[in-house]
């Protein structure tokens, strides 16, 4: 199902058919570093990923993380999004994107129409981010989106870690 459209993109939910790129995406290298380790290794890891992580996430809050398609080609690029961590009282904005495609401003046109849509459409008045402090490239698409840093807060998902909160009024 589409859920809203750039200039270069369709953004749309994930389903089983996206299997083979949630697996490439969630082994890349940056995913790991950035974000963890999914435990997703084939594409079938990744077609149980998407039925029982993502898809959960559209029934329950009404979004979640979606791919970011180029329109012209089909390809799949990244997953922009919104998560709702219990941790957290608002939701949390999440991208990742694969490697080919970083660098070429697709991460903040699809993380700016998500943030309209989580305005306009979902009502939302309120979106965190949380990022590893060393992640610059993230931290620099943030600020142009208009986050702004809170504090310094422990990961959701790791408790030694601890990761950098940012929030935005939508």
């Amino acid at each position: 199902m589409t859920v809203l459209t750039t200039p270069r993109t369709t953004i749309r939910e994930l389903t089983a058919a996206d299997a083979a790129f949630i697996n490439d995406l969630l082994n890349q290298p940056s995913f790991m570093q950035f974000i963890g380790d999914r435990h997703v290794r084939s594409d079938s890891d990744g077609a149980a990923f998407i039925t029982t992580r993502y898809q959960p996430s559209y029934a329950m809050n009404g979004y979640g993380l979606w791919a970011v398609v180029m329109t012209e080609t089909g390809e799949a690029t990244g997953i922009c999004g919104f998560v709702k961590r219990d941790a957290f009282p608002d939701p949390d904005l999440g991208f990742a994107f694969l490697p080919k495609y970083v660098g070429l401003g697709l991460a903040s046109e699809a993380a700016r129409a998500v943030m309209h849509y989580g305005r306009d459409v979902l009502n939302l008045t309120r979106v965190l981010a949380i990022v590893q402090p060393d992640n610059a490239r993230s931290i620099t698409l943030l600020a142009g989106l208009g986050f702004e840093f809170v504090n310094i807060t422990p990961s959701p998902t790791d408790a030694t870690e601890t990761l950098h909160l940012y929030a935005s009024d939508v």
